[in-house]
């Protein structure tokens, strides 16, 4: 930590105490029954962003501003009731500092004592360390003007101010407004930070020293103590293949930059994208390779917006102790009523005769239009869709088979084959939902397709390299397989730009469609916020619930402590090594919990918050070590 005894603070109070204006906020509450509402607080809003750009003189503005409204005491109330729950999230999360440097922040605004006051007495910000403008009431209560004597009432009234005070010392400001970098281009204060939580005005953000997102940013490059044990804003998000809007909410919300991308990007262009990211997310075009994850040297969490994550080398992110996530469940029902849509526009011949009728063409006959009741569907991959399906499609009255490698319990009178060419032989429809691992291409060639009856339906809604494209376009040729619907495609475009080209179009009864099966509002909002909660719980606690690749451990809370976590190879001793590092210096250890797989190790271990960082370097150099990290 670096001195502080010869440093103080100065900050502004509105949109970076607070997270608003707070006149703004008193103008709406003057003029809440006011008929001309709306005009008003144009004009008094567009009279408070001249004032902070420096456009329109301090007092000029502000005299104007009280001029529209009509405000007393009582106004005044509730607008300090309001403002309690509008303080800065970054401002709040860290009292402790204003606690331990209340001597040396200052509150300087061009706002009034009357509202601020109350706010930051709160945080032990001392009364006689705010400076700002009062106001002037009559005996009734009203607001009939300011004290204009007070040099924040003028002109360079913050210059002045900070002047008349003679602080001896380095002075640090930390403000929104045009008025706050006049400190520093008045050579009155020696940095200035554009605190950009609440709002960023380009020509203040262009002249500052540095831009501090969070509160939690300055503090982090003064060297100053703070509530948490990295700046969020400093996590850099990146999601690709149009992310859920909701995810970028979730994320941003939480104070990390994200940046979004439509398209996917091949491994050139992630690699070099890649470097200083934290988190990526993704869906089922990018191919994440040993090369892109070679490429990142801050990345901490994948996340896969959708099932699989066979897209995903999870080895090699095991091995660079990156943690990935995946939606196991969210876009399940989504997949499971298009397979029975398809299933039924199959049997029935729709998309054909829907064809024929846009072309003109009458074809009105019940010839090959069968029921889906009473037809034998054989799920090849009986996890969570195959199992869902298997439900519906019985509540439709048909004869549900099923083969998978792993014994699993059958749903209501569903039958396991103990074969898959007993599942093939038997089945009206197949269908596929099984993993894209290497093993799997081509799991259904042209063996399988002989196996199956004449006639028969085939779908694979699950991954393109696990069936024989060719193979199945030949048997849709000769009839062999009746129709099919094909979600899925071993090489599939990277953006909506790019051509789709396959050896299936235009065959007969033949159902093609985007890899859309998990593509609906509803699955999309579900899997945008269940995979950004896992990740935000990895990066903030450790846990590593619900991940692919890591040993999944959910860990309890802690308060009072910092977590420490280390992640490394495998091999005897690690656990040991960490330990007599702790014991070397006196460490009393309140939690630890430990988890293996075949490559990795995940140490968690809870301390009491004081101790030689020297501790932290040391646990870094212990041999095998992968990533290690501290958590308050």
């Amino acid at each position: 930590m670096e001195k502080t005894t010869d440093k103080y603070f100065i900050l502004d109070f509105d949109s970076t105490f607070i997270k608003i204006e707070a006149l703004d906020l008193l103008a709406e509450i003057c003029l809440a029954n006011d008929k001309n509402k709306v005009q008003k607080l144009i004009e008094f809003k567009k009279l408070t962003q001249d004032a902070m750009e420096g456009t329109l003189p301090f007092h000029v503005s502000l005299k104007k501003r009280l001029k529209i409204i009509d405000a007393d005491k009582i106004h005044l109330d509730v607008l300090v009731r309001k403002i309690k729950r509008e303080i800065s999230n970054s401002i709040k999360s860290n009292k402790e500092f204003f606690r331990l440097f209340a001597e040396r922040v200052y509150i300087v605004s061009g706002g009034f004592k009357e509202y601020i006051l109350p706010v930051v007495k709160q945080f032990g910000i001392r009364e006689q360390n705010v400076f700002a403008n009062t106001l002037k009431f009559n005996k009734a209560g009203k607001v009939i003007g300011f004290d204009e004597k007070n040099p924040l009432s003028k002109p360079d009234g913050k210059v002045k101010q900070i002047k008349a005070l003679n602080l001896k010392g380095e002075l640090i400001v930390i403000g929104d407004g045009y008025t706050d970098y006049e400190l520093k281009n008045e050579k009155i204060a020696h940095k200035f930070y554009a605190f950009t939580e609440n709002v960023s005005r380009r020509n203040v953000v262009n002249k500052a020293d540095h831009v501090a997102p969070s509160f939690d940013e300055f503090l982090y490059v003064s060297k100053l103590p703070m509530s948490i044990s990295y700046p969020k804003n400093r996590i850099k998000v990146l999601l690709l293949e149009n992310i859920h809007p909701a995810a970028i909410k979730i994320f941003r919300d939480e104070g990390y930059e994200v940046e979004s991308i439509k398209g996917s990007m091949d491994e050139y262009e992630l690699s070099r994208k890649i470097k200083n990211v934290s988190i990526l997310g993704i869906r089922s075009k990018t191919r994440i390779t040993q090369n892109i994850i070679n490429a990142s040297h801050k990345l901490h969490a994948i996340g896969a917006f959708c099932i699989g994550t066979n897209q995903i080398d999870t080895d090699a992110c095991l091995k660079h102790g990156v943690v990935v996530f995946n939606a196991p469940f969210s876009n399940t029902r989504s997949v499971v009523e298009m397979v029975i849509g398809e299933i039924i526009m199959l049997l029935r011949n729709v998309f054909d005769k829907s064809s024929n009728l846009h072309k003109g063409i009458w074809d009105k006959s019940a010839e090959s239009s069968n029921e889906v009741r009473g037809k034998k569907l054989g799920i090849i991959g009986y996890g969570n869709i195959g199992s869902q399906l298997s439900v519906l499609a019985e509540d439709l009255g048909m004869e549900v088979l099923y083969y998978d490698l792993v014994e699993k319990l059958s749903l209501g009178n569903a039958k396991r084959c103990s074969t898959l060419k007993e599942l093939l032989k038997k089945s009206d429809i197949i269908t596929l939902h099984i993993d894209g691992r290497k093993e799997n291409t081509n799991f259904i060639s042209e063996k399988e397709f002989k196996q199956m009856k004449d006639g028969a339906i085939f779908l694979n809604l699950s991954r393109g390299h696990v069936v024989d494209l060719d193979s199945l376009a030949r048997n849709l040729s000769s009839k062999k397989i009746r129709g099919a619907a094909i979600d899925v495609f071993p090489e599939e475009p990277l953006s909506n730009s790019e051509k789709f080209l396959s050896k299936l179009q235009n065959l007969p009864n033949v159902i093609l469609t985007p890899h859309i099966g998990g593509s609906t509002e509803e699955a999309q909002d579900s899997i945008a916020n269940f995979v950004p909660d896992k990740i935000i719980s990895f990066i903030n606690t450790g846990n590593t619930s619900f991940s692919v690749n890591f040993p999944n451990i959910q860990l309890p809370t802690f308060e009072n402590a910092h977590r420490l976590i280390h992640i490394h190879k495998n091999v005897p001793g690690i656990l040991a090594s960490i330990n007599s590092v702790l014991s070397k210096h006196n460490i009393n250890i309140i939690g630890q919990y430990l988890k293996t797989n075949e490559l990795i190790g995940y140490v968690i271990t809870d301390i009491a918050k004081k101790y030689n960082p020297e501790l932290i370097n040391e646990l870094k150099m212990i041999p095998h070590t992968i990533k290690m990290r501290v958590l308050y």
